[in-house]
Order: C-alpha cells, then structure tokens, then sequence
C-alpha cells in the first residue's frame, strides 16, 4: 500500500506546484502556452523525456 499512497502524494504535489504556478503567474503562463504551441512535436517529446528522466533520477537519488 505504500507505492500507491507514495504515488498519490507525488501526484498531489504535482498538482499544487501546478495550481500555484497558475495562481501566481498567470500571464506568464499564458505566454508559456502560446509558446509551447508554436513548437514542433519532436521539441515537447524530447522535452517530455529529458523532464520524466530528471524525475526518475531525483526519485531514484531521494529513494536509493
């Protein structure tokens, strides 16, 4: 049950460093968007990838 309560607590943290990113700047994100829409497909995956690596290295680092 651990893994599933660990997950749910990244999950939740996620979600407040997400909500207060948009509460706090909002235009800032709006321009951020207006960005991302403008870059190619190959450019989000790869940044997809390099962001979901650096999280497993942090966790795995934290966790080891």
């Amino acid at each position: 049950m651990t893994a599933a309560r660990d997950f749910l607590t990244a999950l939740g943290l996620v979600l407040v460093i997400e909500g207060a990113c948009y509460a706090l700047f909002p235009a800032a994100m709006r321009r951020m968007m207006a960005v991302v829409l403008t870059l190619p497909q190959a450019s989000l995956r790869a940044a997809g990838l390099a962001g979901a690596a650096l999280g497993v290295l942090i966790v795995w680092l934290v966790r080891g």
